[in-house]
């Protein structure tokens, strides 16, 4: 079923209060105030050497016949509808990561001319769905990634809770979708992700990423992707201080037969 976000009027103020729309209340003027933000508004805070702009998404835009992406590679031009939490999402993660995004364009208009227009590689699909759902994690701690790659929920999210904590593990949210989701107060948010495996100080992830994208090294394959339930780390759900919630949580999906994950990409 598709999901249907709430009107801005009907919008329970609180989910601002939480993970993961917490972390980007430096838009807070845009996501909990009165009015939708203008086209004009959101291109007036893209830094001089984004290469792009946000134009409104109308009929005579469209008649231009590019793909979506082909019109941001081409034209430098990224359909936005208007008063739609979804777009608006979108054009956030454009301002936080320009980088990320333009490699994930460049390599889907790269998929368009391998492919054609009508037919989607699975390196396309792996490319969406981190555009849609992306997680960027950084892991300190080689150890976790067993419990994580058994789908031990219970291990990583609650007898390991504290290395979520400690900077052990690090999350930085990326997909547009996600966020969009985590305006209904109380979803169970599942993320997909891409996993560093780091040291002591904390990398540019974005920037990481976008570099393993242009040489061909990362989203070539959905199956590349982790699952993460996002409601299991600590503060991210009202109920997650309990172990009960961690013992009967639906988004926490067992390990399917014979899934085996990549290695983590080295920072």
């Amino acid at each position: 079923m598709r999901y249907l976000a709430p009107s801005r009027d009907a919008l329970a103020r609180s989910v601002f209060d939480q993970m993961p729309l917490r972390a980007w209340l430096a838009y807070g003027d845009w996501l909990q105030g009165e009015n939708w933000p203008s086209v004009e508004a959101l291109n007036e805070r893209l830094p001089a050497a984004a290469g792009i702009r946000f134009v409104a998404q109308t009929r005579e835009l469209l008649a231009d016949g590019l793909h979506y992406e082909q019109r941001i590679a081409e034209a430098g031009l990224v359909a936005t509808r208007e008063c739609n939490w979804h777009d608006l999402f979108n054009a956030l993660v454009w301002l936080r990561y320009p980088e990320l995004k333009r490699a994930l364009n460049a390599r889907q208009c790269a998929e368009i001319g391998r492919m054609g227009p009508k037919i989607r590689s699975r390196a396309q699909y792996a490319l969406t769905h981190f555009d849609e759902a992306g997680v960027l994690v950084e892991l300190c701690d080689p150890a976790l990634l067993a419990l994580w790659d058994a789908h031990d929920w219970h291990g990583l999210f609650w007898r390991q809770r504290q290395a979520w904590m400690d900077g052990r593990i690090r999350v930085e949210l990326f997909g547009h979708a996600l966020l969009e989701h985590a305006l209904t107060e109380g979803k169970l948010l599942v993320g997909k992700a891409v996993v560093f495996l780091g040291g002591q100080e904390s990398t540019d992830l974005a920037a990481a990423l976008a570099d393993a994208i242009d040489a061909g090294s990362a989203l070539r394959d959905p199956l590349e992707l982790r699952p993460l339930p996002l409601s299991g780390i600590p503060g991210w759900h009202a109920q997650g201080d309990g172990e009960a919630f961690h013992l009967d949580n639906p988004s926490y999906q067992p390990l399917r037969i014979g899934r085996c994950y990549p290695s983590p990409l080295s920072c």
